[in-house]
């Protein structure tokens, strides 16, 4: 295993030292079309993927709980899916889905502190200690309906133990870096989360895979603009100890996905906060102190997030390398459990937030996609929020879906109105749509490769399909000539997908693998062999 991820660190480094170096193709790129040596090798695998996601926070409670039927049930569609009809996919379909156990702001109203309601979230915990199951019912409608278009595999993440479990009574913390669970707590704490887990599998046949006790753990947490606790790794070990034995007396095959870091930076590195970081080998280093790999509940993964290490080539590559380096030591998997376009300081093929068009951000995300695949070999990728409303001309930075209640961007979340699928919706679709769980990824690489075009190939488990995804950032056509090596079979039909500034995944059958990728836009080829 771990000759695998050097082999692919090294190709890593050569590919990325090639296309820091080498100026002649970003020149020839500027100057006109041109065309690109691809190669293909099915013998060179790496990780295999497990899933493409979004969350339910914040706005599909108020969406699946009041919003039309026809509406929400479109936006279920655009986001399931897996149904191409004619070459037109009806969504996305995607393979994971994250559902946010909220902590109870939601029924506290104004008194929560957090001012934005859709920022509020239901807890299914009653003051009098008593489970009621009609709380986070638009969130229920959302579980379900991606259970029924297909969707298998679901995480269930905490941002704050319930308003009734808090040191200050509420979602938000005034314990700085240290947990706002009350001490005596923890093991109450983590039998609610069990039994909230032990109802969807026995009631409603949704049986998470996974469950995130805590979120972002770097942060405070103490700015009331959504529910948050800060967590030291100790604190982390004593909540995860308590789960573990909650979930083993409940007969729960559900895992614990550890720590979902605010970026990856907090993974690997010791920073100045000690007690928060370095989370691999606080975790998972048998000579730690706070150690919980030899827990059967604890999945051998590390889950983060890719904020604040996104705004160049050289951070997307130096860390997501570091980390993959540092996973691989301890045969972890790596999980992208969260992003979103979060800052500024996104200059690098990109015109800034002002000048962007929805496409521009699209790219943008598709970048750090491959970044997140090739460099740190990601098994799972999850975008931020699934749906929202656009505000504060923050265009579509923070969702895939665009909502518009019916008293506008500003007006009330809860009055049913209409949507738009962006194009971050169907460039997260040239993966998710087409690179099922199972599939895994498989060498590609491009000769004098730079910044400006890149891509990534995956194989299905029984080796008959093969995907490959390209983006091009340039601003000139770009004909793939492909080499392949190690494939066992011969292709029947190759079909291409894409999403540009006039096509949202549109599909088209191909007479053979030689075709060209046009400027801006991002092109997923799907092989069928036999």
């Amino acid at each position: 295993m771990r000759s695998i991820y050097l082999y692919s660190f090294i190709g890593l480094c050569l590919c990325f030292f090639s296309s820091c170096s080498d100026n002649t193709d970003v020149k020839d790129v500027e100057s006109g079309d041109m065309t690109k040596e691809i190669i293909i090798d099915a013998n060179q695998t790496f990780q295999t993927i497990e899933g493409f996601a979004a969350s339910d926070c914040w706005a599909p409670q108020y969406v699946g709980k009041y919003w039309d039927d026809d509406v929400k049930l479109a936006i279920s569609r655009s986001l399931f899916s897996q149904e191409i009809t004619g070459n037109t996919p009806k969504g996305i379909g995607l393979s994971m889905w994250r559902f946010n156990l909220g902590g109870g702001t939601a029924e506290q109203g104004d008194a929560s502190g957090i001012v934005d309601k859709s920022r509020r979230a239901e807890c299914f915990l009653q003051e009098d200690g008593t489970l009621d199951w009609n709380h986070q019912l638009g969130q229920q409608y959302f579980l379900q309906k991606a259970f029924e278009f297909g969707c298998r595999k679901f995480v269930m993440f905490s941002n704050t133990p319930p308003v009734y479990y808090t040191n200050n009574g509420k979602g938000y913390s005034a314990m700085g870096a240290y947990s706002n669970l009350k001490e005596g707590f923890y093991e109450s704490f983590a039998d609610y989360i069990t039994d909230v887990l032990d109802y969807f599998k026995k009631n409603r046949n949704i049986d998470f895979s996974l469950i995130s006790p805590v979120n972002e753990p770097q942060y405070n947490w103490n700015d009331p603009s959504q529910e948050g606790s800060g967590w030291q790794n100790s604190e982390i070990k004593q909540l995860v100890v308590d789960l573990d034995q909650s979930l083993r007396n409940k007969g729960l095959a559900t895992k614990i996905l550890l720590p979902e870091v605010a970026d990856w930076e907090y993974a690997y590195k010791r920073k100045n906060d000690v007690g928060r970081s370095d989370c691999i080998n606080n975790i998972f280093n048998s000579s730690s102190a706070n150690y919980l790999g030899d827990l059967e509940t604890v999945y051998q993964a590390i889950a983060g997030h890719s904020y604040w290490t996104d705004r160049t080539w050289n951070n997307l590559y130096d860390v997501r390398s570091q980390l993959a380096t540092a996973a691989s030591a301890h045969n972890l998997k790596v999980y992208q459990t969260e992003w979103s376009m979060l800052g500024d300081g996104y200059n690098e093929n990109y015109p800034g937030h002002d000048n962007a068009s929805y496409m521009d951000i699209a790219l943008y995300m598709s970048k750090v996609i491959y970044a997140d695949m090739t460099f740190a070999n990601a098994s799972s990728w999850s975008y931020w929020t699934s749906m929202d409303v656009e505000r504060w001309g923050h265009k579509s930075r923070f969702l895939l879906i665009k909502l518009n209640p019916a008293g506008g961007a500003y007006g009330d979340i809860s009055e049913s109105g209409t949507y738009e699928s962006t194009k971050n919706l169907w460039v997260l679709g040239n993966y998710s749509l087409f690179i099922r769980p199972g599939y895994q990824r498989i060498n590609l690489s491009i000769a004098n490769a730079s910044n400006l075009f890149f891509g990534s190939a995956y194989l299905s488990p029984d080796k008959n399909k093969l995907v490959a995804v390209y983006t091009n950032l340039s601003d000139k056509s770009i004909a793939l000539n492909t080499t392949f090596r190690g494939l066992s079979k011969e292709f029947s039909s190759v079909k291409r997908y894409v999403t540009s500034q006039v096509k949202d995944l549109e599909g088209e059958d191909l007479e053979n693998d030689h075709c060209t990728i046009q400027p801006k836009s991002v092109m997923t080829l799907v092989y069928e062999l036999k």
